[in-house]
């Protein structure tokens, strides 16, 4: 499970940092988080095929978070593409999609698939689900969870001592499927561990520091929270719909989470180190991202 960090400048790019995007590659898939203007060029740059890329989450409708869909869809399409292209987020979506359809000239070869979204659950696979979570920012924004599904161990002892055999009741009993030993009926459930809990990451979109936020990304191992701002600009982050380092920090600490990354900074900063300080004041395990860097979230012990 690795993050990749595609652009983390907030609403204009610099010569070090790209608009919003975070790729997730996890589960046989890679996913995006927020498509900003260049993410296409960036995943070249790093070598991610964005041919791949199965869904995209919107965290909201600023440009600087959607911009790069209509390049990326077209290049799509100009590269022969057919495997459906879905595509999450907030109202508006449809309409941002649909026209995005119709920009230019370009043959639309692969069926692009919207959800609206607006709290709860966006998807269950069988290896993960994701949820979203409106947050406070100055037009609608849903940050996203990702959660890996974990499941119990399989209690090899126990299973012998209830008459099994190695092989494939085994096999049926770790699938969740009840297996006959004489007249006996032996469930998945009694030779399953204690529940195991996958790993969680929760990306915050834009949104000031919020209790919402705090709840939503209880227990993450990543946190990937906006710090737009130092705390020298507190003010002008609530006012603009934004987070400092000092409040992610915040949020981090209150919701327990193993590591906090903060993004989406102003151009006003060329060196962040302030940021980084002012956060690790409040909560120790906290980077600052950089366009192109790489984190890879391991499962914690059981």
């Amino acid at each position: 499970m690795e993050l990749i960090f595609l652009g983390t400048s907030s609403a204009i790019p610099t010569n070090h940092r790209n608009h919003s995007a975070v790729a997730l590659k996890a589960f046989g898939e890679l996913m995006l988080f927020d498509c900003g203007e260049g993410t296409q060029r960036q995943m070249v740059r790093i070598r991610l095929s964005p041919m791949k890329v199965k869904r995209i989450f919107l965290t909201h409708l600023h440009g600087d978070h959607f911009l790069g869909l209509p390049g990326m869809i077209q290049s799509l399409a100009f590269r022969g593409r057919e495997k459906p292209l879905f595509i999450y987020g907030p109202e508006g979506t449809e309409r941002i999609v649909e026209s995005i359809k119709n920009l230019g000239y370009f043959a639309l070869s692969f069926p692009i698939i919207t959800q609206e979204l607006q709290e709860g659950l966006v998807l269950e696979e069988e290896g993960y689900r994701i949820n979203c979570c409106p947050t406070h920012h100055s037009v609608l924004n849903l940050a996203y969870a990702v959660e890996e599904k974990k499941s119990p161990r399989f209690l090899r002892d126990k299973a012998l001592e209830l008459g099994l055999t190695p092989g494939p009741d085994f096999g049926k009993l770790q699938s969740g499927v009840p297996v006959k030993v004489g007249d006996r009926i032996i469930e998945p459930h009694q030779v399953q561990g204690k529940e195991r809990r996958g790993r969680k990451i929760v990306y915050s979109g834009d949104t000031r520091a919020c209790e919402e936020m705090v709840h939503f990304a209880s227990g993450a191992d990543v946190l990937i929270h906006e710090s737009t701002f130092d705390g020298s600009q507190e003010d002008k982050a609530l006012t603009t719909g934004h987070s400092t380092s000092r409040s992610a920090a915040r949020v981090a600490r209150d919701a327990k989470v193993a590591k906090l990354i903060l993004t989406h900074l102003s151009t006003r900063y060329h060196d962040t180190d302030v940021m980084q300080k002012e956060a690790e004041e409040i909560f120790p395990e906290v980077l600052v991202a950089e366009d192109l860097m790489i984190v890879e979230v391991k499962r914690r012990a059981d």
